[in-house]
């Protein structure tokens, strides 16, 4: 029922209070007293506030129509994870604007710098420009989460944790910190082969093997650039496969980029 035709109802039931009693197709309605009008602008009230919960649902964060009822439940306060959400996508921006102001100040690289190669790493392998920025971007964005975390989520969440997944078995399991450093120590060996490490794994409960959501961080270079998943190379274990489908079968829940130019983005299934 819209607003006003409430407001009608309501109007007709008070005048009602003027008079001895009024008849209707449905026979003599009798004096309306004023607890009957109280209980029907009560009525009209709870109607539109239903009506302004509905609408402002239509219109959710991206978030909230992924997060478990359980979860939702226990968030500090109804806007809690609209503030989550602006406060990742505030990471991004904030990691964008420090990690380009290092070397280039007050503008962004541009597409040749983002390709010029500046380093290789320990198996020979090429590092671009933009990957040692998105590297150091990746740093900042991730102490700005954990403190968004901390504050606003309220189970566990994993930040940057390695596992090793097994397809055939639909298996997965996690990767020491002090075995993650000693296999990344030991140089160019097939020891991390089709393990996988999301940027920000949000729990339901203490289940760390599973995901309520999946968040990574993205930063294009040059800027212009689409925040995209990865695809696995042919070399990969998971060739022609998307970082994002492998997160998703192997920790359950949703996928999502975070990106400055986007903020906190839902892919299509």
């Amino acid at each position: 029922m819209s607003r006003l035709a409430l407001l009608c109802v309501t109007g007709a039931l008070l005048t009602a209070c003027a008079g001895s009693s009024r008849t209707s197709r449905h026979g003599e309605l009798g004096f309306v007293d004023s607890d009957t009008a109280a209980r029907a602008r009560y009525a009209a009230y709870v109607a539109e506030q239903a009506s302004a919960q509905a609408a402002t649902r239509a219109v959710a964060s991206t978030l909230v129509r992924y997060i478990p009822p359980a979860v939702l439940a226990l968030m500090q306060h109804e806007h809690a994870v609209d503030e989550l959400e602006e406060r990742l996508a505030a990471c991004a921006v904030q990691a964008e604007r420090l990690g380009n102001a290092r070397f280039f100040r007050d503008r962004p690289p541009t597409r040749q710098e983002c390709g010029e190669v500046v380093e290789h790493d320990a198996c020979g392998n090429p590092i671009t420009r933009a990957m040692h920025l998105g590297k150091q971007k990746h740093v900042l964005a991730l102490q700005c989460a954990e403190e968004a975390l901390k504050a606003l989520w309220p189970a566990p969440f994993s930040i940057e944790q390695r596992y090793r997944y097994y397809p055939n078995a639909r298996m997965v399991e996690t990767v020491s910190r002090r075995e993650e450093a000693r296999l990344i120590a030991d140089g160019c060996t097939d020891e991390l082969r089709g393990t996988i490490k999301p940027d920000l794994v949000l729990h339901a409960d203490r289940d760390l093997l599973k995901a309520a959501l999946i968040l990574d961080f993205k930063f294009p270079c040059p800027q212009t650039n689409v925040a995209r998943w990865t695809e696995y190379g042919s070399n990969s274990a998971y060739a022609n496969e998307s970082q994002r489908v492998i997160y998703e079968r192997a920790l359950g829940g949703r996928a999502m980029l975070v990106s400055p130019r986007t903020g906190v983005k839902a892919s299509p299934p």
